[in-house]
């Protein structure tokens, strides 16, 4: 159904495919080699950015030893993610605490280890910075409408009206915190690249009138991430992305642009990743049925949640793609739960000589699949994940087992 070389390359498909012989699946493999080329390409084409990367799309050990040796910063979830990027030594002046929605006693914790960047969007979460991380920089996260050109949209929950980011700001400054910027996310995956105008001019508009009314002048746009990994929906290249959004800001802001912060994560490592699954069972659910149901052993619970929603459709490909014909599928997981689907609605093909046992590989599944893996629903452990590209420095010897490398 797939060209797997539209998403993998013949040589990297030829070491994964050596790597991964005898693991036992389901299993995901990450290759920090097409990180480091993705970050490599995002500092090019963005130079004037500063990169905090989301650890929570991937957030294993060689993953983040390698960032760090490129550079990166880093955007920080909860206090578990904190203390797994100190642990490595990396200065907390290098963290953001991105999330909106947090305890005050996980400020302060935050703010005892020495990061002093945090995000907000609401009043109490502000008194609760201002009490626990006196003197702090904050940066409002304002509403950006995404719902419709992005696949895994991530307004509503966060981010508040820009009238209220602008009393939010006012009230930061009076509680002898650091007004220091704006940030919004367009979305995740997002394939409209003219969202990012939209919610540069909003920046804008707040910019200059808390300059103009209160005399407060912000220096810092979060603009998250965004930018797209590879999967089957077509999406522009990244340097189209990058070229557009320079204009933007250009355009608003002349030559007097603030500090920019970019805040990726499915782009860097979405790519890296292929999440190899094992046919459970083939069957059909009447005689005369047109579509076969594919039961993995693998699903939403230990590695494809975002396929709720078919949101995310990945490049599925199998060992005997292009042997003979190809037949209309429904991909479901192992576990008792009628949810575990993964896509019926949009018509994935797979070989009509399909066998239980046979592999059935997920490209592009870097991203937002072991992190977000249950613990153990239905007593399935979450996916193992192994590093291809690591060196015996990039994996202390903390680490399970589980994190092979090669």
């Amino acid at each position: 159904m797939f060209n797997r070389q539209e998403f993998v390359s013949d040589n990297d498909w030829q070491r994964f495919k050596e790597f991964s012989k005898n693991l036992e699946t389901p299993h995901l493999v990450v290759n920090l080699h097409i990180i480091k080329r993705n970050y490599q390409q995002l500092k090019d084409s963005f130079p004037f950015a500063h990169i905090y990367y989301a650890v929570k799309a991937c957030p294993g050990i060689p993953v983040l030893t390698m960032l760090d040796r490129l550079g990166s910063n880093f955007d920080i979830a909860s206090r578990y993610e904190l203390d797994a990027v100190l642990a490595l030594g990396i200065s907390p002046d290098r963290m953001s605490f991105g999330n909106t929605i947090k305890k005050a006693r996980d400020v302060a914790y935050f703010y005892q280890k020495g990061v002093r960047m945090f995000a907000t969007d609401s009043r109490d979460d502000l008194k609760n910075i201002a009490r626990e991380a006196p003197g702090s920089r904050v940066y409002v996260r304002i509403l950006v409408e995404n719902s419709t050109t992005a696949d895994w949209p991530l307004s509503r929950k966060f981010g508040c009206h820009p009238d209220m980011a602008y009393d939010l700001l006012v009230q930061a400054r009076d509680l002898g915190l650091t007004p220091y910027g704006i940030s919004f996310h367009v979305g995740s995956q997002q394939r409209d690249i003219g969202q990012w105008n939209d919610a540069i001019a909003k920046t804008k508009y707040l910019f200059t009138s808390l300059e103009e009314e209160e005399g407060i002048r912000l220096t810092m746009i979060n603009m998250g991430g965004g930018f797209p990994a590879h999967y089957i929906q077509p999406t522009n290249d990244l340097q189209d992305y990058a070229g557009e959004i320079t204009r933007y800001l250009y355009d608003d802001f002349g030559e007097d642009i603030p500090l920019i912060v970019l805040e990726p994560g499915r782009s860097l490592t979405g790519d890296s990743g292929i999440l190899t699954s094992e046919v459970v069972l083939i069957s059909r659910k009447n005689n005369t049925a047109l579509s076969r149901w594919v039961y993995l052993d693998t699903g939403k619970f230990n590695g494809l949640i975002e396929t709720l929603g078919e949101s995310i459709k990945y490049p599925v490909v199998t060992d005997k793609d292009g042997t003979g014909k190809e037949g209309e599928v429904i991909l479901a997981g192992p576990t008792c739960d009628s949810a575990d689907i993964m896509y019926e609605d949009c018509k994935y093909r797979l070989p009509i000589d399909l066998k239980i046992g046979d592999k059935v590989y997920w490209l592009s599944t870097g991203a937002y699949t072991a992190s977000y893996a249950s613990v153990g629903f239905n007593g399935f452990p979450p996916i193992k994940t192994y590093y291809l590209g690591a060196t015996n420095e990039d994996v202390p010897d903390a680490l399970s087992v589980a994190e092979k490398t090669e």
